[in-house]
Order: C-alpha cells, then structure tokens, then sequence
C-alpha cells in the first residue's frame, strides 16, 4: 500500500539510501533535514537512482507556502538521468546484479526488482552524469519533484513552526527518524549540544506528530546502547548501558518512545538498532559523505585509497582476537535501508513497541576490512597501528535473529560488495566533486 512517508535526516547517510528503497517500493517520501552533515545534491541523487523522470527534464515543482507578506514559492530543478540499462543474472535467491570492475564509476539509472520488503533497485554504470541544476530559494520551504514523489524540507528537527508546516502540507502516514548528531567522540566533548539535538528534537517530532494525528514512527536507534562490558553476539534482551553521551541521547529517546506507547494505545514503535553501516549504493552516486574527518572506519579507508588522506590509523593491535585489532559487525548500507523498510511495511502487525537489531550476525576485524578494501580497490591501503583508544571493546556483532523472524528480513551483501560499492562511490566522489 502507497504511503507517504517523513523521513528526518533523509539526506545523511542511511537516510538517504532509505528514500531509495522507500521510493523504488512506491511510496511518497518527505525528506526533512537541516544539511548540518549532508548535501542538498543527495536528493537529485536519490530521484535519479529512484529511476523516475528518465529520458525527460523533470519540472521545478513550486510548492506554496505561508509567509509573514502572503504565500511564496519555492522550488529548484531535478536535472534528468541519462537511461542506464541493467544486466542480471539468476541467483538462487532472484536476481543479482552483475559488473567488472571500473576504473571510474559512473551513475546508473535504475531499474526495480521485487523483494520481500518492496522493491530493490539493481543496476550497473555506464554514462556519466549531467550536472545538477540548482535555483537559488529561501532556506525554509517545501520543494517537490512531483515525477519522483520525493520532497524536501530545509529545516531543523527541533523547529515546531516547520514541522508544523509540513505536517500541515504532507498527509503523513509514518516517520523513519534518523535525524541527529553521530560523532561519539564529539559527543564526550559536546554532551549538552548532543543531548539538545538528539533528545531535543526527538521530542518537538513527537510533540508535531501527536498534533498532527501521526502515531507510527520507525526510530533509528544504535548499537551503543548496550553495555560495552557484555558478551556478544548481542541479542535484544543483552545488558545495557552506553558508554557515551551520543549512546546514552539514543536509550534516552527508546525509553521516551516506549513510555509514550504505553500511554497511548494509538502509537505504534519500531527501535531499529544497528551495528556498523558500512559500503554505497551500486550505482556508485550515492554514499557516506561526511564533512570533515570520517568518524567510521570505512571512508577513512577510502579516502586512503583514493589519496585524500595519506594513511589509516588503527587503534590497537593487541586485542584477544585473531589478528589483535577490533571486531564489528558491519552491514552494508543498503540491506540497512531495506530492513528499515521492512520494518514500516510490518508495523501494524508488530506489538506496540518492537526493539531489534539489524546486523550481519559475523564480526570483521578492522584488517580484515583493509583487506578487502584493498582487494576492491587493487592498490595497498597504507595504515599504522595507534594506541587503543578508551572505551573501545575488542568485540562487537550482533544476532540478528529477531529481525529474521519478525520482519523475514536478513543482510545479504557480504563484506566484499561494501567494499567494492564504498570504492565505487568514492572515485565517483573524486571526479564529481563540483556537483557535491
């Protein structure tokens, strides 16, 4: 069933491969974001791989909207695709998309393919793309692409006068709320702007869905909720008790969910916690950009590879694990996305509050990632080992069962097809940098 769906924080990193997967399944997707860590230039990303407006200019959609002087239009221009053509191969599981190995990854128009939760897109590279053309507008304000039934609001989560706005605008049906700061590091430094953003905001989006009769949200939610000291694989039910401010804002705001589900029989929640998203889409257009230094593991080593950053510092190499450094539980970013989607389109069969973890169930050690970041990449990924820093566990994965079970939902990219899709992005990344 066609939904229209707000996504906060939709232009980030796991946000904005969520819109794919929310798009190619199609449902209407509402973007809210303040671009504090993310580009504008992702939401024409997200309507090309979307495949919608092919072979055509899609319009600028002016949507009005109040003012203190009457109603003014906003808008900007989706430049179009070029078409892309998409050679699959049967698998046991369906298809799967096939490729060789590019020298300089290029976009991909896509074509969409049923899954268990929706629809998946698979494509591969061939042409490169047009710029995207941008009309200067005011910083708060709805725009539209009617054609890929993706829209976009400029503004902060903690802004009730714009969720208002939207909500007024937008029959929502259900929010995925990724929205908020992610720096652990920068959360111990910053705990009050961590938990002003992170809590904060969670509450203005639940005040601004309770007044607008939206009762459905799909919450983001971390790993670092459990307690460093337990012993994995971690299971819904294993300790908690976050290390960190940035840990501690997402059990805070779990906790306030699941006190206003039970207090109100009309809200449904769905707590997605995640290990270490990790990898790009295929088409090699979209990917983890963040500003400044990376804060995770993988685009350091690409941007390693790639030259941007001369070498990768590994922290600790005397853990008791099979080569000393540490352990994760990364998922690639996409079977991230499609588990979030599955989550939404199981919601009303789920109980009131439904907590899982969305992981692979396997830990790779950070050389074991460097690897097949190398093997990816076809060149050394020069690193060198640095003091453990504090608070690092040696291991970390989870069991992913619960997801299985309730949502039929399992990752299916292994650790070579992130590395490979990471790879993609970034040299994509590297040529493409005035579009970003």
């Amino acid at each position: 069933m066609k939904q229209t769906i707000l996504v906060t924080g939709g232009a980030g990193y796991i946000g904005s491969h969520t819109c794919v997967e929310l798009l190619a399944a199609g449902h209407e997707v509402v973007v809210l974001d303040n671009l504090s860590n993310s580009r504008r230039s992702a939401l024409d990303r997200i309507a090309r791989i979307a495949g919608c407006g092919l072979g055509f200019p899609l319009p600028v959609a002016v949507d009005p909207r109040p003012t203190a002087s009457g109603v003014e239009p906003v808008g900007r221009s989706f430049s179009a695709p070029s078409p892309v053509a998409v050679n699959p191969r049967p698998t046991a599981s369906g298809v799967e998309p096939v490729g060789d190995s590019f020298s300089a990854p290029t976009p991909v128009a896509v074509n969409p393919r049923p899954t268990t939760s929706g629809v998946e897109p698979v494509g591969r590279s061939f042409s490169a793309p047009s710029p995207v053309a941008v009309n200067p507008r005011p910083t708060s304000g709805i725009e539209s692409n009617p054609e890929s039934g993706l829209h976009f609001v400029e503004a902060d989560v903690r802004d009730a006068g714009a969720l208002d706005a939207l909500f007024a605008a937008h029959r929502i049906d259900a929010v995925i709320h990724f929205a908020g700061l992610k720096s652990v590091g920068e959360s111990v430094q910053q705990p009050l702007r961590y938990y002003d953003n992170n809590v904060g905001g969670t509450l203005a989006l639940l005040a601004a869905m309770r007044r607008a009769n939206v009762h459905r949200i799909v919450f983001s939610s971390s790993a670092t909720v459990y307690a460093g000291d337990g012993q994995p694989p971690f299971r819904e039910d294993s300790a908690l008790g976050p290390a960190n401010p940035y840990g501690r804002t997402k059990l805070m705001i779990e906790q306030i969910l699941t006190d206003l589900a039970a207090s109100a029989p009309e809200w449904k929640v769905v707590l997605l916690r995640y290990f270490n998203p990790a990898g790009a889409h295929e088409s090699g257009i979209l990917g983890e950009d963040p500003k400044g230094i990376p804060n995770n593991l993988m685009p350091c080593v690409s941007q390693v590879a790639v030259g941007r950053l001369a070498q990768l510092e590994v922290f600790g190499n005397d853990y008791p694990t099979p080569d000393g450094t540490g352990v994760r539980d990364y998922i690639h970013v996409v079977d991230l996305a499609v588990g979030h989607v599955a989550a939404l389109g199981a919601i009303e069969q789920l109980p009131a509050v439904s907590t899982l973890n969305l992981g692979t169930g396997r830990g790779v050690s950070v050389l074991e990632l460097v690897k097949a970041f190398e093997r990816a990449c076809g060149r050394p990924v020069p690193y060198r080992i640095a003091p453990r820093r504090p608070g690092d566990a040696a291991v970390n994965y989870s069991d992913p069962a619960e997801a299985a079970r309730r949502l039929g939902w399992r990752a299916t990219r292994d650790l070579d097809a992130m590395c490979r899709d990471a790879w993609r992005w970034q040299q994509w990344q590297a040529q493409h940098a005035a579009e970003l």
